[in-house]
């Protein structure tokens, strides 16, 4: 009985708590078709993508002279082309779709398709990783598709280099994150049907030794029942302790690995026995590794922010309590989010791009937004799915499940860098052309 008090108190408060965030600062609830978003937030372009219900994830390449975004196409509902789609930014007013790439085996396979997309960049040439989530078909055990993307804007010029298939792990891979380790390596996180995610050398799968390319995988604690241990992830190097660290959410909660020998995983930090919590979702950390933001996409729920400093000081290994919590419309759910600090950027499903800051952690303050649904069709995880942000400039790219592509300039939002805020430099975004860290190990 005190545990169920002690539960319906902690979600007594991070209701109130929500309700605090959302009437201060800018309201969210103040959108409407006349007026859908904030008066900061202003839309570049805009353009639709197909059906509703067919696109997922989005990535933006960093580099100024590369103005290309890459769309996940995937199939929720209907009979819908799955794969990826490539959008010229050159002029961000003017969005053109350079090409729609479909898997051959689009017709045989069941199951939602592309959901995740990811770019790199390995000896001098750019590739981009489409991630492939079927269920019955000749692709049951296709996880990824590797493209060639150096030659853009002709799209005659994209090419595929490698498939990546886990046989013995069928049902594709749900979702990905590509990291620089301190090694110099570039590594292709994964979800895979199974206890813990995998790690491939992505040098050696553009080279073609795909077979070999497997480096590593990281745990999950406790019995996940043959299902996927992880649904999202993050890494990053921390160089006050000289480590390369994996944050996953997933089955049980949120987990902390250092990765910094790919080997040997070691398990850090824990957040289990959170209030709510069975299973987390996106699990993104500020430069410095100390606050994170979690979230878990069941509705009503909020992102909930935690503080690591108690398990990074060694006083504990576990944490179970949130310091705040954020939402833009607690009837809601967030999908995902990417931090740039102190602003987190959140494609909030039927609330569209949301923004708002960490600055206080304690007390988060929406700061902008804008709906990209437009119109609420009735499901609760229509409308905007993916977010990225361009750090050279401070474009803001939006894939919306209804209405297709966007993208946004935030009034004051001119780019980020992370020593601009007293921080390390550190965020989703990889610093391809740096060479490897370990001498300064």
């Amino acid at each position: 009985m005190k545990r169920f008090a002690r539960c319906l108190c902690l979600l007594a408060g991070l209701a109130l708590f929500a309700s605090i965030i959302t009437g201060s600062g800018l309201t969210a609830l103040a959108q409407t078709p006349v007026k859908p978003g904030s008066d900061n937030m202003k839309v570049q372009g805009h353009l639709p993508l197909g059906a509703p219900e067919s696109v997922a994830d989005i990535e933006l390449e960093q580099e100024l002279s590369r103005p290309y975004a890459y769309v996940a196409k995937a199939r929720y509902r209907d009979n819908y082309a799955r794969g990826m789609d490539i959008i010229d930014l050159a002029d961000p007013t003017n969005p053109k779709l350079l090409l729609r790439w479909t898997n051959e085996n689009d017709d045989l396979n069941t199951g939602v398709g592309g959901l995740d997309i990811k770019s790199f960049k390995n000896a001098g040439r750019y590739y981009v990783v489409l991630s492939l989530q079927f269920g019955q078909g000749p692709d049951h055990d296709l996880g990824a598709v590797v493209f060639d993307v150096t030659g853009l804007p002709d799209a005659s010029t994209v090419k595929e280099v490698a498939r990546i298939r886990e046989p013995d792990m069928p049902g594709g891979f749900h979702n990905i994150f590509i990291y620089q380790h301190s090694n110099g390596t570039p590594y292709l996180i994964t979800t895979v049907r199974g206890p813990g995610a995998n790690m491939y050398d992505l040098s050696k799968v553009v080279s073609g030794d795909v077979e070999d390319a497997l480096a590593a995988n990281i745990p999950i604690p406790g019995d996940t029942g043959g299902q996927r241990g992880y649904h999202d992830f993050y890494a990053a190097w921390h160089p006050d302790t000289q480590q390369d660290r994996f944050y996953g959410g997933g089955f049980g909660g949120y987990y902390v690995y250092d990765i910094t020998d790919v080997s040997s995983p070691q398990l850090e930090i824990t957040l289990n026995g959170i209030s709510g919590v069975s299973y987390g979702h996106t699990f993104t950390p500020d430069p410095n590794g100390r606050y994170v933001i979690a979230e878990t996409e069941y509705k009503y729920a909020p992102l909930r922010i935690f503080d690591l400093q108690p398990a990074l000081d060694g006083e504990t290994t576990n944490i179970n309590q949130p310091i705040s919590a954020w939402t833009a419309n607690w009837k809601n759910l967030s999908h995902n989010h990417e931090v740039r600090w102190p602003y987190v950027f959140v494609s909030g499903y039927l609330d569209g791009l949301q923004v708002f800051s960490l600055m206080d952690p304690k007390n988060p303050q929406t700061v902008g937004y804008y709906d990209t649904i437009m119109n609420d069709n009735g499901g609760v995880m229509d409308g905007a799915f993916g977010v990225d942000v361009r750090n050279a400039d401070g474009l803001i790219v939006v894939s919306d499940g209804s209405t297709g592509f966007w993208s946004f300039r935030m009034d004051g939002f001119n780019g980020w860098n992370g020593t601009d805020w007293g921080v390390p430099d550190i965020s989703s975004v990889q610093k391809w052309d740096e060479e490897s860290k370990e001498g300064t190990r």
